[in-house]
C-alpha cells in the first residue's frame, strides 16, 4: 500500500483512478467472502480504509487544505 505522502503527492486524477480500482477491489473481496474463496478476511477492512482515505484526500484537494 502506498504511503500517504506518496498519495499527497498524486493529481487529483489519479486518486480518481485509484479510488475506482479499490472500489473494484473490494467488490471483488466480497465476491469472494461470500463464496468462502477468501482467506485473510483483514483484506476487506484494508480496502475499505484505503478508500476512506482516498475520499479525504480528495475532499482536502477540493477545500484547497492541502
Amino acid at each position: 500500500m502506498a504511503d500517504l505522502k506518496e498519495y499527497r503527492n498524486k493529481s487529483t486524477a489519479e486518486l480518481a483512478k485509484d479510488l475506482e480500482d479499490s472500489h473494484q477491489e473490494l467488490f471483488n473481496l466480497r465476491l469472494r467472502v461470500s463464496t468462502k474463496q477468501l482467506a485473510n478476511h483483514r483484506e476487506v477492512r484494508r480496502v475499505r480504509r484505503k478508500i476512506a482515505r482516498l475520499k479525504t484526500l480528495l475532499t482536502e484537494k477540493e477545500l484547497g487544505i492541502r
